[in-house]
């Protein structure tokens, strides 16, 4: 069992930037990969980032591409999203997920979320 807990949402205006933090537990985090993704409301769930176990390599969607940063601390056991350039439709709330595999809307272990507002 993996139990994961996001922070560091808020409500910003566009471009400001925000850092959300995912801190696990319960497993060896270095065996995990690592995701973000995101529902606003009345959409469905969309893949954001992803981040290898090692750290080495890392996915994301064209949408946040060159705007967002996934990093890992596998010391501290946490995943981090740095988000800039923040656009009124990155509003949602943010999840993280980790997988023995690659991460994806099916994956296993999943935070609570942690809400994103960007006002412009």
């Amino acid at each position: 069992q993996v139990h994961l807990v996001e922070s560091g949402g808020g409500l910003v205006q566009a471009g400001d930037s925000l850092r959300l933090s995912c801190a696990a537990s319960g497993r060896t985090f270095s065996n995990y990969d690592m995701g973000w993704f995101r529902q606003a409301p009345g959409k469905e769930q969309e893949f954001v980032a992803a981040i290898t176990r090692s750290g080495t390599s890392t996915y994301y969607a064209a949408s946040v591409k060159g705007r967002f940063t996934i990093s890992r601390d596998n010391t501290k056991n946490t995943v981090y999203l740095q988000m800039n350039s923040l656009k009124p439709e990155d509003t949602a709330v943010y999840y993280c997920a980790a997988d023995r595999r690659v991460v994806t809307t099916t994956s296993d272990y999943w935070g609570q979320g942690t809400q994103v507002i960007v006002s412009s």
